[in-house]
C-alpha cells in the first residue's frame, strides 16, 4: 500500500498561442508551432534523403531495415563474479536476448586486478570482476562466441580484454575470421567524460590505433571500436553536441589510423557508433538520422572512401540512464520505452533497454526481463518495423535533421580551428561546452521551464523497490582465485612475455602481439596495464573551469 502520497502539480497552462520562447527541444532547441513546406525550401529529396541503403543513408544503412532482421536486443549485463555473470548471459539468451553485452566493474575498467588495495570496495559492484584469462574463460563458459556476437564496455585496457576474449574464442575453437561483436575501445570520450582513464591522450590513441590496425588483418567481422555518444550525453550534453564530439572523435581516430599506413577501406568499415536516445522523441529521431548523413559525407568527401560500407554509420543504442529517477521508479519503464522506440524508428542496430532499478543499483533479473520484454513488444506488437523510415519526409522531422547536421558541422569547425580532438580535449573545449549545456539544463528543472515527473513536479512519497546487492563475498572469492592462477602459472614464460611487451611499447610497435602473448601466458589486468605505466605513465586531468 502506498503511504504518504502528496501529489505536487506544475503550472497546467502551456504558453500563449504566438509564444515560441518556452517551447524547445529538450536540448533548447526552438521549435515552432507548425512546420509546412516552406521550412524545406533548401532540401533536395535525392541529395538530403535518398533512399535506405543509399547514400547518404539518411533513411537508414540497409534497405529493407526491419523488415529483413530486427535489430540486435543485447541487454547490458555483469555483476560481481564470472559465475554469476555466466548465469545471467545464459538466462537472457534463454529469454529470447540476440546479442550479449558485458559490462566490467571499476577495478578492470581502470586496470587494477582484483586483490589490488586500489579496489577495495569496488570488486564486482558496477560489473563483472575479471583479472585474468581464467575469469575470462568461466564468464564465457558454455557460451559459443563463433554463434553469439558480444559487446564488451571496455576502454583504457580494451586491448586486454580483447585480447583474452580472443583466446577464449580460440580455446573454444572459433575462427577469428568468424566471430563478431564489438569493443567500446573509445578513449577519447573519457576524457571528455567517463574519465576512466589510464595513459595520457596520445599513447592511448596509439593503443586505439593498434587494435584496429589488429583487427582490419585478423578479425574482419569484428569491430574493434565502438565510438561512443552515450557517455558523454550522460555526462549533461546536447543533443547535437553527443552527435558533433562522437563523430568528430571518429574523425579523429580515421586521421590516426590512415597517419598509421592503412588504407581508408581497410579498416573503415569495421567501425561502429554507440549513441544514446533520451526522451526528447523527435529530437532523437532526428539526431540519429543526422549521424548518418553527416557520416556518410565525411568518408567520402574528407577521407574518400569508395567503399559504401565505409561510409555506413552503424551504431548501438541504449536508452538514457540520466533520465531515469530514483523517485517513482516505475515511471522508468514508461520513460525507457519512448526513447527505445524513438531509437527504432531512428534506425539502430543494437539496442539495450535500461532496466526500472538502475538508478538504485544494477538490475535485479526480474527488471532486466521486463526491460527485454520492451523491446520485444516494440518489435512484435507494435508494426512500426513493417515499413522502413515512417517519419521520412515530415516537414519537422526532415528540418530538425538539416538543423542537427548543420550545428555538428559547426563544432567541426571549431574544434578544426584549434587543431583536433586531441588538442580540443587538452585545452578542455568539449569539457567546458558539456559542462555549460548540463548547467543550463539543471537551471531549467531548478526554474521548472522543464519538467521532470516525479522529481520537479507530480512528486509523490517513495515506493519501495527491491534491489540487487552486491556483498563482500564476490571479492573474497576474486581474489582467493587469483591467488590459485599466481601459484600455478608458468611465470618464467610470464616474466618474457611481459618484458617483450615492455620493448614493444618503448619501439612503438603494435602491442596486440605482446599483449596475446601475456595473456597466453596468464598475465593478469593489472599486470599487464602495469608494464605499460612504467613507459606511458599515468594521466592527471587539468580542472576545466
Amino acid at each position: 500500500m502506498r503511504k504518504n502520497l502528496v501529489v505536487e502539480h506544475p503550472i497546467s497552462e502551456r504558453p500563449k498561442s504566438g509564444s515560441t520562447d518556452h517551447f524547445t527541444t529538450l536540448s533548447g532547441v526552438p521549435i515552432k508551432g507548425l512546420y509546412t513546406p516552406q521550412d524545406l525550401e533548401d532540401f533536395r529529396t535525392e541529395r538530403d534523403l535518398g533512399k535506405p541503403g543509399e547514400f547518404p543513408y539518411t533513411r537508414g544503412v540497409y534497405a529493407t531495415m526491419y523488415r529483413g532482421k530486427f535489430w540486435t536486443m543485447r541487454q547490458f549485463s555483469g555483476f560481481a563474479t564470472p559465475e554469476e555473470t555466466n548465469r545471467r548471459c545464459r538466462y537472457l539468451l534463454s529469454q529470447g536476448q540476440t546479442g550479449l553485452s558485458v559490462a566490467f566493474d571499476l577495478p578492470t575498467l581502470m586496470g587494477y586486478d582484483a586483490d589490488s588495495p586500489d579496489s577495495l570496495g569496488e570488486v564486482g559492484k558496477c560489473g563483472v570482476s575479471v583479472s585474468s584469462l581464467e575469469d575470462m574463460e568461466i564468464l564465457f563458459q558454455n557460451i559459443p562466441l563463433e554463434e553469439v556476437t558480444v559487446s564488451m564496455t571496455i576502454n583504457s585496457p580494451a586491448a586486454v580484454l580483447w585480447a583474452m576474449y580472443l583466446v577464449v574464442a580460440e580455446k573454444q575453437g572459433a575462427d577469428w575470421e568468424k566471430i563478431s561483436g564489438t569493443i567500446q575501445n573509445d578513449i577519447l570520450k573519457e576524457y571528455i567524460a567517463q574519465k576512466e582513464f589510464i595513459f595520457p591522450p596520445k599513447p592511448s590513441l596509439n593503443l586505439v590505433v593498434d587494435t584496429l590496425e589488429f583487427s582490419a588483418r585478423n578479425t574482419p567481422r569484428f569491430h574493434p571500436i565502438s565510438i561512443s555518444g552515450y557517455h558523454i550525453r550522460e555526462a549533461g550534453s546536447t543533443a547535437v553536441q553527443e552527435l558533433a564530439f562522437t563523430l568528430r572523435d571518429g574523425i579523429e581516430y580515421v586521421e590516426a589510423t590512415v597517419e598509421r599506413g592503412l588504407a581508408i577501406d581497410d579498416f573503415a568499415p569495421q567501425l561502429s557508433f554507440f549513441f544514446n536516445s533520451h526522451s526528447d522523441f523527435f529530437e532523437e529521431i532526428a539526431k540519429f538520422r543526422a549521424a548518418r548523413r553527416v557520416w556518410a559525407h565525411v568518408m567520402r568527401d574528407r577521407f574518400g572512401a569508395k567503399n559504401p560500407r565505409s561510409m555506413m554509420c552503424r551504431f548501438h543504442t541504449q536508452t538514457a540512464g540520466c533520465s531515469l529517477t530514483a523517485q517513482q521508479p516505475y515511471n522508468n519503464v514508461v520513460r525507457t520505452s519512448i526513447q527505445a522506440l524513438a531509437a527504432i524508428l531512428g534506425g539502430t542496430q543494437s539496442l539495450h533497454t535500461n532496466s526500472l532499478d538502475e538508478a538504485l543499483a544494477l538490475p535485479t533479473e526480474e527488471a532486466v526481463t521486463l526491460a527485454l520484454r520492451t523491446q520485444q513488444i516494440l518489435a512484435y506488437e507494435t508494426g512500426v518495423t513493417n515499413t522502413v523510415d515512417p517519419l521520412g519526409g515530415s516537414y519537422f522531422i526532415e528540418r530538425l535533421t538539416t538543423e542537427t547536421e548543420q550545428a555538428c558541422y559547426e563544432y567541426f569547425r571549431k574544434i578544426d580551428e584549434i587543431g583536433g580532438m586531441l588538442a580540443a580535449i587538452e585545452r578542455g573545449f568539449p569539457q567546458r561546452e558539456i559542462a555549460e549545456a548540463s548547467y543550463r539544463y539543471q537551471q531549467a528543472l531548478e526554474n521548472k521551464e522543464k519538467i521532470m515527473v516525479g522529481v520537479n513536479a507530480f512528486v509523490s512519497g517513495h515506493e519501495p523497490l527491491p534491489i540487487l546487492e552486491i556483498d563482500q563475498s564476490a571479492a573474497e572469492g576474486q581474489c582467493k582465485k587469483l591467488h590459485s592462477l599466481r601459484a600455478r602459472r608458468d611465470y618464467d614464460r610470464l616474466k618474457k612475455a611481459l618484458d617483450r611487451l615492455e620493448t614493444a611499447a618503448r619501439k612503438k610497435e603494435n602491442l596486440m602481439p605482446s599483449i596475446l602473448e601475456c595473456v597466453r601466458a596468464y598475465g593478469t589486468v593489472g599486470e599487464i596495464c602495469d608494464r605499460l605505466r612504467v613507459v606511458y605513465g599515468t594521466y592527471r586531468e587539468a580542472a576545466v573551469l
